[in-house]
């Protein structure tokens, strides 16, 4: 486990490129394509990055909050994690349904980036977890758990989408929103913690790595 801990940087790294490449080459693209008005897709992305924002905001008062009650409300705030990452999972699955709906090779790139993402986060919370008091098979479970709501996301998805294909576009949008938001302010920042010049380039290098993973099968689909 420690040296997976010690990975996590290098993963938020490579997550970062994946999802801003999955955002600006794939979901975005793909709705704009779809768009009756692209002035108001532009808006809705705008406004998703402004409703990340709150959410997030939320989040935060709600930590201090539990925080602030002292050392008795680990575990309340271990199981907060739990319902918000089986939320965030659910949606997400919901995303994945609207991206492979729209077009196969959309459905693997929004895949790739949200999974780039849940691996460090999902490290994260297993800390936490344990962090919180709870036993490392007890904090895998609850982990296994949240992890589950994807599935179940994406089945809801699937059959509420495939009724209302006009709504895919909406939901690509919301999903390059979310995307931008998660890498520009909450995992960028992480990163400029580390200063280092090695760390800087590995920063670079897996950066690059996950736009590569994006752009290159992208790039090489619409080639031929």
């Amino acid at each position: 486990m420690a040296a997976l801990t010690a990975w996590v940087p290098r993963m938020v790294s490579y997550a970062v490129g994946v999802m801003l490449a999955a955002a600006f080459l794939h979901l975005l693209p793909e709705a704009f394509m779809q768009a009756d008005s692209v002035e108001g897709l532009f808006a809705l992305t705008l406004a998703g990055l402004l409703g990340f924002f709150l959410l997030e905001k939320v989040a935060i008062w709600r930590h201090r909050h539990d925080h602030g009650r002292g050392s008795g409300s680990h575990g309340h705030a271990g199981m907060m994690i739990i319902v918000g990452d089986g939320f965030h999972n659910f949606v997400d699955g919901v995303l994945i349904a609207a991206a492979f709906l729209t077009d196969v090779n959309l459905g693997v790139a929004t895949t790739l980036a949200i999974i780039a993402h849940e691996v460090p986060q999902e490290v994260g919370d297993f800390m936490v977890l344990l962090h919180s008091g709870y036993a490392r098979r007890t904090a895998l479970l609850l982990n296994f758990a949240s992890s589950l709501a994807c599935v179940a996301g994406g089945i809801a998805g699937y059959y509420a989408l495939a009724e209302m294909q006009q709504a895919t576009q909406y939901v690509l949008v919301l999903a390059a929103a979310s995307f931008i938001y998660i890498s520009v302010a909450d995992l960028i920042p992480d990163l400029h913690r580390a200063s280092d010049t090695r760390s800087t380039l590995w920063q670079v290098a897996l950066i690059a790595a996950g736009m590569a993973t994006i752009a290159g099968p992208h790039w090489l689909f619409h080639s031929h």
